[in-house]
């Protein structure tokens, strides 16, 4: 063969080389997803897909959340009066402890978990229809091709999963754990660790479950593929670094989990995220603690709804506990013994309802208000509906609030009786007055 001819070949073969490979990356370019264009494109384009998929959490909104409420209230007074039984019951007044922590055989009966949420959140069913996945991998070599038995590989399936872990283990995410629909994560009986690295994302899925984990040291990540399903991975553009961020989903249930010191928030929820319970944690060593919704000019949170429920807000942490915006939003229950600046803030006309919490104010005088009006005039914010009712002030601590007219409260003769018997309780303070007194004083 002649050697120009030889060139011409070798020239040809490169040059559909070139073409296979052209194409190749065209067609991964369509499935990838960039997290700063998606939020362009919902801004721009209310036709589109991903705003369609959220126009479609609509229909996770109840239609009077004061109602919500109300269920709330009933469940800690249901629980709180089988707490008086002393000896002959288990109750600590919490009615989501007291669902599945009586049960002494609970490992054997996990997905009992499923049936214990309140408030907005409690129809976040998880993966209790699926099977068990155990984790018995703590690595996270590449988010591409995650090996089975890694948490990255249990969390990308489409069947919905109850996964648990085999052992103590300390997990470092390379890149965001993207999850997908109807998982649970189930940490209780091990100490698990997501630490150090990425940490939860959970984007455009609904019914998750996240439960028992430490959630520490988030790293902002990013500029990198990372697979969200069997069947598809994508570019992620640079993440903020939350603990667990929430994002465009609905029936979702964040309960007794640890988390500390991330690079942004600890728990985010926005672009019309509702449906969401956050309960049992304990927030420490953090600035912004928890941002819900996602601007003032972003209306589709007016669909948000979220309730903030026995968390403990503690040692180290300064500000937004929540901050919300648009919404309702449901603080009951929760004990607050540390902020710098404030507890509660909020733009946008956020309702919320404080109830039967604890708030210790700092030492600074000029801390001592447990709310905030973010970057928003007098004239704006008094006719915002911002409740306390049952709030324990401590140490100066106060709310300011102004409450717009609501429903009547329920009439007495109307009002719900307590689950214990009538006739049983005159009878227990005869057999054993000290166990009942003594269970009715703490």
């Amino acid at each position: 063969m002649a050697m120009w001819e030889w060139k011409l070949s070798l020239f040809s073969v490169l040059l559909f080389v070139l073409l296979v490979g052209a194409l190749a990356r065209v067609q991964k370019d369509e499935t990838t997803l960039n997290l700063s264009a998606a939020e362009e494109e919902l801004q721009s384009s209310p036709t589109s897909t991903m705003a369609e998929k959220l126009e479609g959490l609509n229909e996770h909104a109840v239609d009077d959340p004061e109602e919500v409420a109300r269920m709330v209230e009933m469940a800690t007074r249901n629980s709180t009066e089988r707490r008086k039984l002393g000896f002959f019951s288990c109750g600590t007044g919490n009615p989501i402890d007291d669902c599945w922590r009586c049960d002494a055989n609970w490992q054997r009966n996990r997905k009992r978990l499923a049936d214990c949420g309140i408030g907005f959140g409690r129809n976040a069913i998880g993966g209790r229809d699926g099977r068990y996945y155990v984790v018995t991998d703590p690595g996270d070599d590449d988010p591409v091709n995650p090996r089975p038995g890694t948490l990255r590989h249990a969390v990308i399936q489409d069947e919905p999963l109850w996964i648990v872990f085999k052992r103590d283990m300390v997990i470092t995410l390379k890149q965001e754990l993207i999850m997908n629909s109807f998982k649970t994560i189930d940490g209780r009986g091990v100490n698990v660790h997501i630490a150090n690295g990425a940490c939860i994302t959970i984007q455009f899925i609904t019914n998750v479950i996240i439960h028992g984990l430490h959630i520490h040291d988030c790293k902002p990540t990013g500029n990198a593929m990372v697979r969200s399903s069997p069947s598809h991975y994508g570019w992620r553009t640079m993440a903020d670094g939350d603990g667990v961020s929430i994002f465009g989903s609905s029936h979702i249930w964040v309960d007794h989990n640890s988390l500390a010191n991330c690079a942004d928030g600890l728990v985010d929820a926005v672009m019309g995220s509702t449906a969401i319970t956050i309960s049992n944690n304990y927030f420490t060593h953090h600035n912004e603690v928890m941002l819900l919704g996602h601007s003032d000019s972003y209306v589709r949170d007016k669909q948000m709804q979220v309730t903030i429920a026995y968390n403990h807000f503690g040692e180290g942490l300064i500000q937004r506990m929540p901050r919300c915006r648009h919404g309702y939003f449901h603080v009951v229950n929760n004990d607050y013994t540390h902020w710098e600046m404030y507890a509660i803030g909020g733009s946008a006309e956020p309702t919320i309802n404080s109830q039967g919490n604890r708030y210790l104010a700092p030492v600074n005088p000029f801390a001592k208000e447990v709310t905030k009006r973010v970057d928003t005039a007098e004239g704006q914010w008094k006719s915002w509906n911002w409740r306390s009712e049952g709030d324990l002030m401590l140490n100066g601590a106060y709310f300011t609030h102004l409450e717009l007219e609501l429903q009547p409260a329920m009439p007495e003769h109307q009002a719900l009786e307590p689950s214990l018997p009538p006739w049983l309780e005159p009878l227990l303070l005869v057999l054993v007055p000290s166990v009942v007194v003594g269970a009715a004083q703490c």
